[in-house]
């Protein structure tokens, strides 16, 4: 080693990164000055202009200055020191010990970027014979897997001066089996004295395994935050495979055992040899068996084999391979997508096995190694742990479904009046969507659509309740607004119910959040009456396609507190309409004028009711909708006139006696029994007679022949009927008490013009259906008449 002092020391750039003592005694420069500068810069403002400075080209003895080449890190430096205890031929040494020892490849280029020296102790890639080295050019020697890049880099490097310092580079595959190498190759340029380019130093270092190690320590690090997001065992899988290609491998396939898909224990150690599987998630260029395929593992393959003993396993892929004749899907799916290398590793968690994860490296990929086995146990482990998550949850998920599904109507209510067409599209993550079409005095209808937000089986539940809550309330003739009002008092109740519970108890869930759309529809006056809470305007499409103006004002979620109205609004649809009532994202992409289905609904009087459900459920299946979603669709018809009596009445005792007439006409018109017709004309004499004493004008009879046979008389007066219990002794109070035994069932029905006293009773018969709803350019019935 040289005995002189060590004056500085210059990185590969050329920039002072060292300066001592004698440097600054030598040269007259401090540190702070020195330090970060280029050493042309230095020594041209130390010497002057056209002084001589240093010359960086090996061990190069000017104006007693010795420079020699040092390994700092994983790159090469420059010490320059004083000469005077150098001994002669010791700088030589050096540079032979660097070329010839040093780990660190090095090449000296040309201006040509042809190579003029190399060190021997480090090959590249694809070893080269020393003679045929020298004066070919750096990129054919050194083999990287982009040449091209590489020379633009160097030659930037020679034209700028600028360094290229630690450049990762993949070189060329040794030879098949092997990966590819990573370098860290650094460029700075050799100057003369004068600034003459002299050529290049082009070093580099093996990095590969280091490289390696990072890339799997962060590819694991993004796996844990991608997977486990879902809360259905199918969704985990997919986020599995879609997590791992191209990150990690090039096919990935994960086969999870049936029994754990519909959310039941997965078995034990050790498993049998039939136990089915499911094809749960692929991805890759060829697929053996399509996903959803449940069969059991092929017997002697590395899948059955990691399934006994959960035990990971790296496989090489060859013509030997026998056991892709095993199953011959399989094996065909393999060979064409030339794959070269396996891992098969198991899912499995406290001793119970979930399935199993293979990972395919094909074509150009790098072989898996030994510590790719690692990383796949790493990823089974996660995916394993969200597995089990999802299917606890599917488990939870499948008692809410069906507790949803048993409380949601099996046969939706098909009044002759409605064609009726529902859409229930369900999630995992949710079940608290229903809807129902109720059947109310007069042949109206009901159509109601909801919808409770949560998770967990609490949320049908509530569902269920509100349900039966709104059934009950409907048979009390209420109108929409009212209706909604006092399903939200029930929703009240129910949250303070759940609020008395324990934190900890599993039915505790917080406040009531649900919304509702409650549609009646008359089809003797032909109307709609509107009220919402929460959920978005119903749609209507006209039968000649235009849309109905249904702006319903918008009242708050039945959230269990407040009391703000329910504003309801009333409008005419003539037969033939349609409408369409949603909820989740169904609602976004169908009712809105910019959702992306609503061209489908406004095409809706040109097609069937079923067609037109089976159309936007396969749009919405493509759009991959998220969330639960229902929609209603209805299509309305008229009452014929001819099964309608409508009949002012005079408001003096004269009126029973006409009412009584009328009724024993219509009733041999419409050809029903003397027993019903003798009910009727009893029910209709008290009827008049209360609106006579009792009500205000203007009175109005009102027979409906329906499903049910319907018996209406309208008054001006707000009070409402009520049965008394008359003794034996009084004359009076006798009559409501024996129309509610006649009849099934019997109520009022409050409106702006003051109220309807109803009662229905069965025909008998079978009353005729309403005609269907026209086509467009068909003109419906006009106003019903007595």
């Amino acid at each position: 080693m040289p005995s002189g002092d060590v004056l500085a020391l210059v990185d590969e750039g050329g920039r002072v990164v060292e300066w001592g003592p004698a440097a600054e005694e030598r040269f007259g420069r401090t540190a702070d000055e020195a330090v970060g500068r280029s050493v042309t810069a230095l020594m041209s403002a130390v010497t002057g202009p056209g002084a001589e400075g240093p010359r960086l080209e090996g061990l190069a003895d000017t104006s007693g200055v010795l420079v020699r080449p040092v390994l700092r890190g994983t790159s090469v430096a420059w010490q320059v020191f004083s000469a005077g205890g150098a001994r002669p031929g010791q700088d030589a040494a050096v540079l032979k010990a660097l070329f010839t020892h040093a780990p660190v490849a090095l090449h000296v280029l040309d201006v040509r970027l042809c190579v003029v020296r190399a060190s021997t102790a480090v090959r590249g890639p694809r070893p080269v014979p020393e003679d045929r080295v020298v004066g070919r050019h750096f990129t054919e020697v050194c083999a990287f897997e982009a040449p091209g890049d590489e020379a633009v880099v160097a030659q930037g490097v020679l034209d700028s001066g600028v360094p290229v310092v630690d450049r990762l580079v993949r070189g060329v595959r040794p030879s098949p089996g092997l990966r590819r190498p990573i370098r860290s190759v650094s460029y700075f340029r050799l100057e003369g004295a004068d600034g003459e380019v002299l050529g290049l130093v082009a070093s580099a270092v093996d990095v590969t395994e280091r490289e390696n190690a990072q890339n799997r320590l962060a590819f694991l690090e993004t796996f844990r935050t991608r997977v486990g997001h879902r809360l259905s065992v199918a969704a985990v899988c997919w986020e599995v495979v879609e997590a791992l290609v191209p990150a990690f491998t090039g096919i990935a396939v994960v086969d999870v055992i049936d029994d754990v898909v519909r959310g039941e224990e997965p078995p034990s150690i050790p498993v049998r040899e039939d136990v089915p599987l499911r094809r749960a998630a692929f991805k890759g260029l060829v697929a053996g068996h399509p996903v959803g395929d449940v069969r059991p593992l092929p017997a002697g393959t590395p899948f059955s084999h990691v399934l006994s003993d959960l035990r990971p396993r790296l496989v090489p892929i060859d013509e030997d391979s026998s056991w892709l004749d095993t199953d011959a899907d399989r094996g065909d799916a393999i060979r064409r997508s030339l794959a070269h290398s396996l891992i098969v590793a198991p899912l499995q968690l406290r001793g119970q096995v979930l399935g199993v994860v293979s990972f395919f490296r094909h074509g150009d990929e790098d072989p898996f190694e030994d510590d790719d086995i690692t990383v796949a146990s790493a990823v089974c482990a996660h995916a394993a742990l969200c597995i089990d998550n999802a299917r606890q949850y599917m488990r939870e998920w499948i008692i809410a479904s069906t507790v949803q599904h048993r409380l949601l109507p099996r046969q939706p209510v098909a009044p002759a009046t409605l064609e009726i067409s529902p859409l229930h599209l369900p999630d995992p993550e949710d079940a608290g969507a229903w809807f129902d079409a109720i059947p109310l005095p007069g042949a109206r209808t009901a159509l109601i659509v909801g919808d409770v937000t949560g998770q967990g089986i609490t949320t049908p539940i509530m569902m269920g309740l509100l349900r039966t809550a709104v059934h009950t309330l409907a048979a009390l003739d209420l109108q929409p607004d009212e209706l909604l009002a006092r399903l939200s008092d029930t929703a009240s109740r129910l949250s303070a119910a759940d609020a008395a519970l324990p934190p900890m108890d599993p039915m505790h869930r917080g406040p009531v959040t649900a919304g509702c759309t409650i549609a009646i529809y008359d089809p003797v006056d032909l109307t709609c009456t509107v009220a919402r809470a929460g959920l978005p305007e119903l749609v209507a499409i006209l039968p000649d396609g235009t849309p109905a103006g249904l702006s319903v004002p918008p009242g708050p979620m039945l959230t269990g507190s407040g009391r703000a109205p329910f504003p309801a609004t009333t409008v005419s649809l003539p037969q033939g309409s349609t409408l369409a009532m949603a909820t989740g994202a169904l609602a976004d992409q169908v009712l809105t004028p910019a959702g992306a289905l609503r061209p489908l609904l406004d095409r809706a009087h040109t097609r069937p009711l079923s067609d037109l459900r089976d159309t936007i459920a396969s749009a919405a299946a493509d759009g991959h909708l998220s969330g639960e979603t229902l929609m209603l669709l209805a299509r309305t018809k008229a009452l014929p006139p001819e099964r309608v009596l409508i009949l002012p009445l005079p408001a003096d005792a004269g009126a029973a006696p006409v009412a009584r007439a009328a009724t024993q006409r219509q009733m041999r018109l419409w050809g029903l029994d003397e027993e019903t017709a003798f009910t009727t004309e009893l029910i209709v004499s008290e009827f008049v007679g209360n609106a006579v004493r009792h009500g205000a004008p203007p009175l109005r009879l009102r027979l409906i022949l329906d499903r049910m046979l319907t018996c209406e008389v309208s008054d001006g007066a707000p009070s409402s009927p009520r049965v008394k219990h008359a003794r034996t002794i009084d004359e009076t109070g006798r009559g409501l008490f024996i129309v509610a035994s006649l009849a099934d069932r019997w109520g009022t029905r409050h409106h702006g013009r003051g109220k309807t006293v109803w009662a229905e009773q069965p025909t008998g018969r079978s009353a005729p259906a309403a005609p269907a709803a026209p086509g467009p350019g068909t003109p419906g019935p006009g106003p019903a008449g007595g």
